[in-house]
């Protein structure tokens, strides 16, 4: 399969979740505009080196993932500062008010995060599994389900007891 038809195949499928990906990795409109281009021109440029040795949606969830941890380093400078899962837990939170909201609350929650951990959270949330999460960031899928569970129990009480 050539670089444009590859391409077509993932931006039918795939762009509504790479603008997802994009909206964990940055909260200001403008910018995540500008990181959401970025990430499309990365695959496009790397669909001419597939060899299809993992899964198209593996492919490009990787470049994608790489790109937005290099946007957040990127960012670090002037973007608030990066914490750990500890440091996340002893952040205080506002209170919800509605589902929009809720959903802002929880992207704040997951734009905290360092970049594995975030990789890994948007990672199962958009339904991959821990092997196939193992093989973008590499980690063992047992420590990728070590880290799921620990970032859905914090962000489950993070999100509930506003920071308590």
């Amino acid at each position: 399969m050539d670089q444009q038809t590859l391409y077509a195949e993932v931006e039918a499928e795939y762009a509504a979740a790479l603008s997802r990906l994009a909206r964990a990795y940055e909260a200001d409109a403008d910018k995540r505009r500008d990181l959401l281009q970025e990430i499309h021109l990365q695959i496009w440029r790397s669909l001419e080196r597939f060899e299809g040795q993992c899964s198209l949606r593996t492919w490009i969830y990787r470049v994608a993932h790489n790109v937005g941890a290099s946007h957040v380093i990127r960012e670090r400078r002037t973007y608030a500062s990066l914490v750990t899962l500890d440091e996340l837990e002893g952040m205080a939170s506002p209170p919800v008010a509605d589902r929009a909201a809720a959903l802002e609350r929880l992207g704040v929650l997951i734009r905290h995060l360092k970049p594995i951990d975030r990789q890994v959270i948007v990672m199962y949330l958009e339904d991959f599994d821990a092997k196939s999460i193992g093989e973008v960031v590499g980690l063992s899928p047992a420590n990728v389900a070590m880290k799921i569970h620990r970032i859905k129990s914090l962000l489950a009480r993070r999100y509930w007891n506003n920071g308590r």
